[in-house]
């Protein structure tokens, strides 16, 4: 009787809570974006923009976008563009074990939050094997890559391949899988990730471009090394949805690598998302208007759009060093005869 006195109080408490995250998501989701998308769509006249369905995909590539560049930013300047890589695979691993769980068990556990859980701790791995292992950072992401990997298809295949058919979404990625769970979850994971990067910005840029500096100036480098690689795997099990376990690297390290030629570290980060902006919005429009894969399409554009800016930076130096260093006008030549021997 005490026991069940105790516990009515939390319980009222879950309720409330439960509740009280519905409503909010139920304002940001509905009255806010679907709102907005509403008018756009009658303001254009598109169909497609009106649809809950679209409305959730474009809020997913929006919020990819954002957290994307904002925190591969970093890992390009510190030469650990293909973490991203690595922890999606361990992902996929995370996915694998929570369709593994419900399979298995018959109980109900979210697939993004097993992904979640074990992404997480994959980050961590990798940050202890360079820190205290002595381990070569990209030996250390091959280990936890191919280890998760190979998890994660025992797995798969420990279920007869029964969990084979769910998993295939979260390789290749899928618009379908943008439920509203999934995009109130992901919106939650973009508020961590920016809040995250906002709150330790001077000294996770210290460390990334300082880090002998930063350990001499007292900052715990291994802390924020973690709070990276964290925030990393929080980003990779967010874009998964869309961008699927193979491609989600892509969204980490393409738009940085675009806006490398952009002045100062902040303005990169700028032009880093607004490309991922672009890249993931015509993406996720094309996919849906010629029912191909968002992911892949995705990629596709980030690079066409890295490859036009790289095509016209180059053009511009040229133009500019012709204009700095003119040529100096041709002198015709000697008809003299001048090589001719007397």
């Amino acid at each position: 009787m005490a026991l069940l006195l105790a516990t009515e109080p939390l319980a009222v408490f879950a309720f409330v809570l439960v509740g009280a995250v519905d409503q909010l998501v139920g304002v940001v989701l509905d009255d806010l974006w679907g709102t907005s998308m509403d008018v756009l769509s009658a303001l254009t006249g598109i169909d497609m923009l009106g649809s809950p369905f679209m409305q959730r995909a474009y809020l997913a590539a929006v919020c990819i976008a954002l957290i994307g560049p904002l925190v591969g930013s970093f890992l390009v300047h510190r030469e650990m563009a293909m973490i991203g890589d690595t922890l999606a695979h361990s992902a996929f691993a995370g996915v694998a074990a929570g369709l593994f769980v419900n399979a298995a068990f018959a109980v109900t556990v979210p697939p993004l939050l097993t992904a979640l859980i074990v992404a997480g701790v994959a980050a961590l791995l990798v940050q202890t094997l360079v820190d205290y292992a002595g381990a070569y950072r990209d030996t250390s992401l091959a280990i936890v890559l191919t280890g998760s990997f190979a998890v994660g298809s025992v797995l798969v295949t420990a279920t007869n391949g029964g969990i084979a058919v769910g998993i295939n979404a979260y390789l290749f990625g899928s618009l379908a899988t943008v439920s509203r769970v999934n995009a109130a979850i992901l919106l939650a994971m973009s508020a961590v990730v920016t809040l995250g990067v906002t709150a330790a910005y001077r000294p996770l840029v210290y460390v990334t471009f300082d880090e002998t500096g930063a350990r001499a100036a007292g900052l715990s480098v291994t802390r924020y090394n973690q709070l990276l690689a964290v925030l990393t795997a929080v980003v990779v099990v967010g874009a998964m949805q869309i961008m699927g376990v193979i491609l989600v690297a892509g969204m980490l390290v393409i738009p940085v690598a675009a806006a490398t030629s952009t002045r100062g570290f902040k303005r990169s980060v700028v032009a880093a998302v607004g490309a991922g902006q672009f890249a993931t919005v015509t993406g996720v429009t094309l996919a849906y208007f010629f029912n191909i894969a968002a992911g892949g399409t995705i990629v596709l554009i980030a690079i066409a759009v890295y490859l036009a800016v790289t095509v016209a930076v180059r053009a511009c130096r040229s133009v500019d060093q012709l204009r700095s260093n003119p040529q100096s006008p041709v002198e015709p030549v000697s008809t003299d005869g001048g090589d001719s021997t007397d």
